[in-house]
C-alpha cells in the first residue's frame, strides 16, 4: 500500500501501472504455455533417446560380459584401445524465449587400432558397442540439459506470473478503490461547501 496522497495524479499513474503489470501478466502467462508445450516436445525427444540409450546399454553390457569370458578381467584391460577420437560431437544452438538449446548428434569415425596379440571377435564386438554407447549419449545429454534449463525458466516465470496476478495487481486494485471512495468523497464535500455558501449568500 503507498502512502502517496490520494489525488487524481496517482489515480491516473495507477491506472497505467494497472494496465502495465496485466499486460506483463498476460505475457508472461503466454510464455509459460510456449515453455510447456516446448518441454513436452523435448520430453517425448528424450524418452526416445533414453530408449536408444538403454538399448545400446543392454548390448555393452552383454558384450563386455562375453568379451571377459574369453580374454578375463586383465586381458581385456590390456586390449588395445581405438587411436585418437573416434566420436565427434556436433551441437547445434539454438534460443526459445532466451532459453538456450542445444541438439547434439554424434557421428562414429572408424579408425583403426592396433593390433592385438590375442584377438577375438567378442572383444571387437565390446569395442564397438562402447563407442555405439557413446555415440547415443550425446544426444540424450544434451535432451537432458535443455529439460532442465526449460523447467528452471517455466519455474521462474510461473513465480513472476503468480506474483504479478495474486500479489502485485490485487494491491494496486486495492489502492486504486481506496484513492477513488476518497476522491468522491472529497468531491461530495466541495460539492457540499459549495452549495453552503451559496445558501449563506
Amino acid at each position: 500500500m503507498s502512502f502517496e496522497s490520494p489525488t487524481r495524479s496517482r489515480l491516473i499513474g495507477l491506472g497505467e501501472e494497472r494496465r502495465a503489470m496485466r499486460e506483463g501478466y498476460v505475457f508472461l502467462d503466454e510464455k509459460c504455455l510456449l515453455l510447456a508445450a516446448e518441454m513436452t516436445a523435448e520430453l517425448k525427444r528424450y524418452d526416445l533417446l533414453r530408449a536408444t540409450f538403454a538399448d545400446r546399454q543392454r548390448e555393452a553390457r552383454r558384450s563386455l560380459e562375453a568379451a571377459l569370458l574369453r580374454h578375463g578381467l586383465e586381458g581385456l584391460s590390456v586390449y588395445p584401445a581405438l587411436a585418437g577420437q573416434c566420436v565427434d560431437l556436433r551441437l547445434q544452438r539454438s534460443s526459445l524465449l532466451g532459453v538456450a538449446l542445444c541438439r547434439g548428434e554424434a557421428e562414429v569415425r572408424t579408425l583403426a587400432a592396433p593390433a592385438a596379440v590375442f584377438p577375438s571377435p567378442e572383444a571387437e564386438a565390446c569395442r564397438a558397442a562402447f563407442v555405439a554407447l557413446a555415440a547415443a549419449a550425446a544426444p540424450l545429454a544434451a535432451a537432458s540439459g535443455n529439460l532442465l534449463r526449460l523447467h528452471r525458466e517455466y519455474r521462474r516465470t510461473l513465480r513472476r506470473a503468480c506474483a504479478i496476478h495474486d500479489v502485485v495487481l490485487p494491491e494496486i486494485d486495492l489502492e486504486f478503490g481506496d484513492i477513488e471512495v476518497h476522491l468522491e468523497e472529497m468531491e461530495r464535500e466541495e460539492a457540499l461547501w459549495i452549495r453552503a455558501s451559496h445558501a449563506r449568500a
